[in-house]
């Protein structure tokens, strides 16, 4: 019998603020999608094994599009093995609506259809040992 946790997925969006631009054209460093994919795991941990566990280790991490200020990034995180304690997490961090101030208004932006896939990883989470 597959285990239920198997295919648990948790989404989180954020808007990525002006003020964690980074390098020049409002880039914001990759170490911002790792953040976000800790506390996507924590909810995981949260819904599946009733802690909030403890990010382990990243097995692959691929940066494949920028990501900046004034982005709104959906981050995804999916149950894909679940071992006694262990649990692997594939994420993804997709931008769904970028600001485009070059359109005029310093405050303008758009939705992206289809979203850009920014970041992909795979992690590992352990959570105590079954009461």
């Amino acid at each position: 019998m597959s285990d239920p946790r198997l295919g648990v997925t948790v989404t989180h969006r954020r808007y990525v603020p002006y003020s964690h631009a980074h390098y020049a054209g409002n880039l914001v460093d990759g170490a911002y999608a790792l953040g976000l994919f800790g506390d996507v795991a924590t909810e995981v941990c949260i819904r599946t094994d009733g802690d909030e566990g403890l990010f382990a280790s990243y097995s692959d991490v691929q940066f494949t599009a920028p990501m900046k200020a004034g982005d709104v990034l959906e981050v995804t995180a999916t149950v894909t093995r679940v071992g006694t304690r262990s649990r692997t997490i594939d994420f993804e961090a997709r931008v769904v609506c970028r600001g485009r101030p070059d359109k005029g208004e310093s405050s303008a932006a758009e939705v992206l259809d289809p979203p850009i896939v920014a970041v992909t990883a795979t992690g590992t989470v352990v959570v105590p040992p079954a009461a």
